[in-house]
């Protein structure tokens, strides 16, 4: 179809040919990202990359917002009636990758296990799109490229402290997000509280070591770790509301002894998630106290420390029904569902406490072809013909939220 032709077109069906029109270009570019992967705070090369996709794009911009960020505008007519801004990351994992594909990470050791690459391709797109499409909608459109979600403290608290929601501050933000579980075509949103609050648990337990023959001449650090564990799970089961979402979870124990040698310490590393700023606190006050009363109760000491990191994530339950409702005019009832609340964290959070928001996800699987690996592990991939509906879907829904009906 020529653009005459598209012209002429409704303007969902413009920009769902608009979608398709750009697909392979839009492919190429997340395949050259997922190529090309650099992890949280070191995304120099993948920030100019971006900024040079926006250079053709012909839309202006800046850079360096709280370390890589990049930000700028596209405006529709009567620009100063209201404001969306839409952001998609761009770090990668420290992750080998074992997919085989001719887009395989070059950089040994890091991966875009997460999806990053998909949604910087899917926000190039769009704006590709808005930027043809600004003489049909009023309002403007606010681009963030944001680097540094994987890692705490977040590149979204980084950006948001450099003002990135200033000059001129948004009306509200969308965002949008791989998701396996769902099949390509597919889309999900959740009204209200969606992820949890994620804070990083260190914990030192100080013992004395010894002969494990002799361990009446010891503190036991391995002992004092049992009863811990044990113990810091009934904060959940007896202190928890059973309608407060809590988890308390360990990954890592390392207790450098030998099978006749008691160690001197024993270090955690673990993670609290919550959906409760209150509780958040709460919880935190109680593992300190059950550390190091568990501790010194066995003679040993804790040494105990809490990164807070991400506050948990809330759609706005307007925004989001409104998003819900222009999701299926766009592709169709049985394409949009309600999503589960999920225990994992994401950084967008900290813009959805600033501003009403709504974080939605793409299906990116394809069964029949064996792409179905979860998040964050070494084969993950998409099926990349999700990225035409990411970015036509992402278009629609601006559109939408910035039309004043």
């Amino acid at each position: 179809m020529s653009e005459t032709e598209i012209e002429v077109l409704p303007l969902k069906s413009k920009i769902a040919k608009m979608a398709l029109a750009n697909h392979q270009e839009i492919v190429d570019i997340r395949r050259y990202l997922h190529a090309h992967p650099e992890l949280s705070f070191k995304e120099k090369n993948t920030a100019e990359y971006i900024t040079r996709c926006l250079d053709k794009i012909g839309v202006q911009y800046k850079s360096g917002i709280g370390g890589y960020g990049i930000t700028g505008t596209i405006k529709g007519k009567d620009p100063d009636s209201l404001v969306v801004a839409l952001r998609a990351d761009f770090d990668a994992l420290p992750i080998t990758e074992l997919n085989n594909i001719e887009y395989r990470s070059q950089n040994d050791g890091v991966m875009h296990a997460c999806g990053h690459d998909a949604h910087t391709a899917s926000l190039l797109g769009t704006l590709r799109i808005l930027n043809q499409l600004k003489n049909e909608f009023s309002g403007t459109v606010k681009f963030i490229f944001q680097p540094a979600e994987e890692k705490f403290p977040g590149g979204a608290k980084l950006m948001i402290e450099d003002g990135v929601l200033e000059d001129p501050r948004p009306d509200m933000i969308i965002g949008q997000h791989v998701y396996p579980d769902l099949e390509a075509g597919q889309f999900g949103f959740r009204p209200g509280k969606y992820m949890a609050a994620a804070d990083e648990i260190y914990i030192t337990f100080v013992g004395e070591g010894g002969h494990a023959a002799m361990p009446n001449k010891t503190i036991d650090p391995l002992l004092i770790t049992a009863h811990f564990l044990t113990a810091v799970q009934q904060l959940v089961s007896r202190n928890a509301d059973p309608f407060n979402e809590t988890v308390v979870s360990f990954g890592k124990i390392i207790g450098e002894g030998a099978t006749n040698v008691i160690p001197d310490f024993v270090k955690l590393e673990g993670t609290i998630r919550t959906m409760n700023e209150e509780w958040r606190d709460e919880i935190h006050d109680k593992l300190r106290r059950l550390a190091n009363g568990i501790a010194a109760s066995m003679g040993g000491m804790c040494e105990l420390e809490i990164n807070k990191g991400y506050p948990y994530l809330k759609n706005d339950p307007r925004v989001t029904k409104k998003l819900f409702d222009a999701a299926k005019e766009y592709i169709g009832n049985d394409a949009v569902h309600e999503l589960p609340m999920r225990m994992g964290a994401e950084d967008f959070a900290y813009y959805s406490h600033e501003i009403p928001a709504c974080f939605y996800r793409f299906g990116t699987a394809n069964a029949a072809e064996g792409i179905i690996s979860g998040l964050h592990t070494p084969t993950f991939n998409i099926e990349e013909t999700s990225l035409k509906d990411s970015v036509g879907m992402m278009t629609w829904l601006t559109i939408k939220l910035l039309s004043k009906d």
